[in-house]
């Protein structure tokens, strides 16, 4: 397959995530009140509107605006210049590296956007156990998750051609 082709097949991906990601944000913000609750699933599942001002599971959360905002500006910009060089420098191959890299990408774009638009993250998707609950995420947040756990396992489980020490090749004849 052409590479230029493959590059837009993954950037497809990642903008489908980022525009899934963003609409799904929009459509709870205009159709849900702040700290609202809809339980779903009772006592596992609910769409909850929250704004993390924070990193994953709310770090960060009481520093300053401004230091927030340079400093997730300078690790979203980090790990997106990160995560392309990964993209571009895995064997054409390797669809589910590069699959699990564009996940990761869309769903840290997406993130990024809100941290711009608003300063903060919008989740929505509240999983508990009666009162025990994961901290509220999003559709960019899963992608990321998911495709952070298909790269481990992807890279857990690659079998890699492994070059012979000079002391374990065979006598010449």
């Amino acid at each position: 397959m052409r590479r230029s082709f493959r590059y837009l097949l993954l950037a497809l991906l990642g903008g489908t995530i980022v525009v899934i990601d963003q609409v799904t944000k929009l459509s709870i913000m205009q159709s849900m009140r702040l700290h609202e609750s809809i339980p779903i699933i009772p006592n596992l599942f609910s769409l909850t509107y929250i704004r993390n001002p924070g990193a994953a599971f709310g770090l960060l959360a009481g520093s300053s605006n401004a230091f927030r905002m340079v400093f997730f500006g300078v690790t979203s910009l980090f790990a997106l210049v990160l995560l392309g060089t990964i993209l571009f420098r895995l064997p054409e191959k390797d669809w589910m590296g590069q699959i699990s890299i564009a996940g990761i990408l869309g769903g840290a774009i997406g993130n990024l956007i809100d941290r711009l638009r608003y300063g903060e993250v919008i989740d929505f998707l509240d999983v508990y156990v009666d009162s025990y609950h994961w901290p509220a995420f999003n559709v960019a947040d899963s992608a990321i998750s998911v495709g952070v756990v298909f790269l481990i396992v992807h890279f857990a489980f690659e079998k890699k051609d492994v070059p012979l020490l000079p002391q374990e090749l065979p006598p010449a004849s």
